[in-house]
């Protein structure tokens, strides 16, 4: 069957299953810069590995912007035509002037990156399954068509709510979502789509979190086994985050993404991290050491392609599977 997309393409297996485009960070006269999102993180987190020594550009893999045709899968076009209007635009970014930027602009400048990003999601679904894990630097926002079973592990400070909205009744998605219960989005009825509930406290700390995480990760992956993972690795988790209101410090982040993909190894499932929320200059750095002690400990590796984890079936799904872009507001 031929792919439905061009965003697939062939990958060399001298790249590592890590995604990023210099076109997912948002600058534009310094716009960005209203909202508390680093909207220049994903560059930032990209330059620290490369001082790593543990990537390099011709490693990367490249996203690609998804073209209309493609959100038309999951999307109508009289929606899609709701973001030629920049008034639009501003409401879902939630900076005020982008309202009065012509709309041209806020196509090039705001709704790209947005686009390629989601690109980027779409072609790290299909690395996960080839390779067994994979990365793309950008917010959380997904639709697999046809995937038998997928496992959200949402770990953003914020609800899931439109995920949860998604989702509500697709018994092909397990949804876990862990979040501080006093912060938005408080969505009620999208809480009806979670099958593993977590609700924190305002000032969580690290024990009692990583305990928390790891006992559920492990309740829902032996709850039910799905054929990929997707792990939405926010940290907006972090202590002094303006929007999380959670005390998680560094050290707990990497070792909460450490027991994410140790659960994933051990279970022999695919996984697919998105790296998302938080509102701090320092979570780049932060993201950048997560991602050097998974690989120091072996649970990430340019090489890993293992036969347990490639299922052909999925694989061929995921080739006609498109991300929502519903999800992918700066909030």
């Amino acid at each position: 069957m031929a792919p439905l997309t061009e965003l697939y393409h062939e990958v060399p297996p001298t790249c590592w299953p890590i995604v990023y485009s210099p076109d997912y960070n948002i600058t534009f006269m310094g716009l960005e810069k209203l909202h508390p999102f680093d909207a220049g993180k994903w560059g930032k987190v990209i330059n620290f590995l490369k001082e790593e020594k543990l990537i390099a550009d011709d490693l990367i893999v490249q996203a690609r912007e998804a073209t209309e045709e493609d959100l038309l899968v999951v999307h109508t076009r009289r929606y899609l035509n709701k973001l030629k209007w920049s008034f639009v635009v501003a409401t879902i970014t939630e900076i005020p002037p982008v309202l009065f930027l012509p709309n041209f602009l806020v196509q090039r400048k705001v709704l790209k990156p947005l686009r390629t990003q989601t690109g980027g999601t779409i072609m790290a679904g299909k690395l996960a399954i080839d390779r067994g894990w994979a990365i793309n630097f950008s917010f959380f926002s997904f639709l697999f068509e046809g995937v038998s079973k997928a496992t959200i592990i949402d770990l953003d400070a914020h609800q899931g709510n439109g995920h949860e909205r998604d989702f509500m009744d697709d018994h092909r998605v397990y949804i876990m979502d862990v979040y501080n219960r006093y912060i938005y989005p408080g969505d009620g009825f999208a809480k009806r789509a979670i099958k593993r509930k977590v609700e924190l406290d305002w000032g969580t700390e690290d024990t009692e979190y990583l305990q928390k995480v790891q006992t559920h990760v492990e309740g829902a992956l032996n709850e039910l086994r799905p054929d990929i993972i997707i792990y939405n690795a926010g940290t907006d988790i972090l202590d002094g985050d303006p929007l999380g209101g959670l005390a998680i410090s560094p050290q707990g982040i990497v070792k909460r993404d450490e027991a994410v993909f140790r659960a994933a190894r051990s279970h022999r499932i695919p996984i697919l991290m998105v790296t998302s929320g938080g509102y701090q200059k320092r979570t780049a750095r932060i993201i950048a050491d997560s991602i050097l002690n998974l690989h120091n400990l072996g649970l990430i590796d340019k090489e890993l392609a293992t036969s347990d984890a490639k299922n052909p079936k999925v694989e061929l799904m995921i080739r006609e599977s498109i991300l929502d872009l519903t999800n992918l507001s700066l909030q």
